[in-house]
Formats: structure tokens, sequence, C-alpha cells
């Protein structure tokens, strides 16, 4: 068996035809939207399993070094430590090829995250050499488009794109979203952009828009 970090996993009632692996944020752990998964009132007939991985615990330097659950280490401005994002691109690969081992195929797999998990879902969903249903990119961030435009993978070319982000989030700022947002338009990917009166959450408004494109995605 591959050695997978440890998650939290949803399945459906029926078999499940297709998966959704949802990387949390900063300091928080797979159960952080596992609460979500019910609100999202999605249809009986649409049978899909959530997986909900939980972050290495590590020194994160703009928490003084403290260790807490983190995709990556960060420090201000925005320095990514870029050895360990791509520790969790492969981590989170080793998910998506699980999924595909269970059965599913890799375009019936969406990568979800917030915040640090946004940025590793998007890295690892533009890099992945199998075409997948979808990226989920929420209140995030973009540090990665440089090595994009050179290493991302021709069968994801088309992959749809949603982002959504609070114009009062005081961790990420709306512009540094919006910058990633042009930069992947700029690569010529379909992004839906959505933005909310909120902070660095998610809010029911998001939740009901997230519903509505996860139904888009899955062809069942």
């Amino acid at each position: 068996m591959v050695d997978l970090l440890p998650s939290i996993e949803i399945n459906p009632e029926k078999l499940a035809v297709g998966s959704v692996i949802w990387l949390h944020g900063l300091g928080a752990d797979g159960n952080d939207f596992k609460p979500i998964v019910p609100t999202l009132n999605l249809p009986k007939d649409m049978p899909l399993r959530f997986i909900f991985p939980h972050a290495p615990i590590r020194p994160v330097s703009i928490n003084g070094g403290a260790p807490t659950r983190a995709w990556f280490d960060i420090d201000l401005p925005s320095l990514v430590n870029k050895s360990h994002l791509n520790e969790s691109v492969a981590q989170l690969n080793k998910f998506i090829q699980r999924e595909i081992d269970l059965g599913i195929p890799s375009y019936q797999i969406v990568l979800a995250g917030f915040s640090q998990g946004g940025v590793i879902a998007l890295q690892a969903g533009l890099l992945h050499d199998q075409p997948l249903a979808g990226i989920m990119a929420l209140s995030t961030f973009l540090p990665t488009v440089e090595d994009l435009k050179t290493k991302r993978h021709n069968s994801n070319r088309s992959i749809k794109i949603f982002m959504a982000h609070g114009t009062n989030d005081p961790m990420i700022p709306i512009t540094i979203a919006k910058t990633a947002k042009s930069s992947l338009e700029e690569l010529q990917y379909a992004v839906e952009w959505n933005e909310y009166p909120m902070g660095h959450e998610v809010c029911p408004g998001e939740i009901k828009a997230i519903s509505q494109w996860l139904q888009s995605r899955f062809s069942l």
C-alpha cells in the first residue's frame, strides 16, 4: 500500500464514481472542511468520495518557528519553501493515484484547497500528467507561476479552475488572489472567479457556488 498522509474520508452510500481531494490551510487539519460536505446538498445520484488529508507538522517561520500543520514553510513577505511545496505535491499525487487504483478515472477527480492547500492543489493539478476534473482554489495565491510556465503538463491545459476569495481577507489580500487569477488567464486557463464580502474563510454563498461548480465538473 502506498504510504499516504493521515486523512479523513467521507464515502457516499453508493459506490463512488468521483472523488474530491481537499487540502486545508495553515494550522488547520483535515477536519476543517469536513462539515461542509453535507451543506453542499449534492444530488443523491452524484456519489462522490471526499478525502481530507492532514498536512505534516513542521516549524513555520511566520509563526515564529512554532510547529503546526503546514503544507510548506512560509516567511514574510511571501517566501515559500519550494522543497516543502514539492513534497506536498508529491503527497497529493499519491492520493490521486490511490483514487485511480480504486477505479476512479483521473478525469473524475477534483483537487481542492484552501489558502496553503490551494497553492498545492493548483501546483499539483497543473503539473499532473493525466487529465483531472478540475481545481478548486479557495482564498489562495500562486507563488509558482514562473515554474508553471515551463513545467505545466499538456494533459491539463484545458482544466477548469474555480477561484473564490474574500474582499476583506487580512491574511491573503484579494489583490494577490487577483494577480494569481490574471497569471492563470495569461497562461490560457479558464478561471471561474468569485468574490465575497468576507475575510479568510468560507461563506454560505461560496458553498452554494462550490456545489454548483462541482455538479458541473462530474459527468455521471
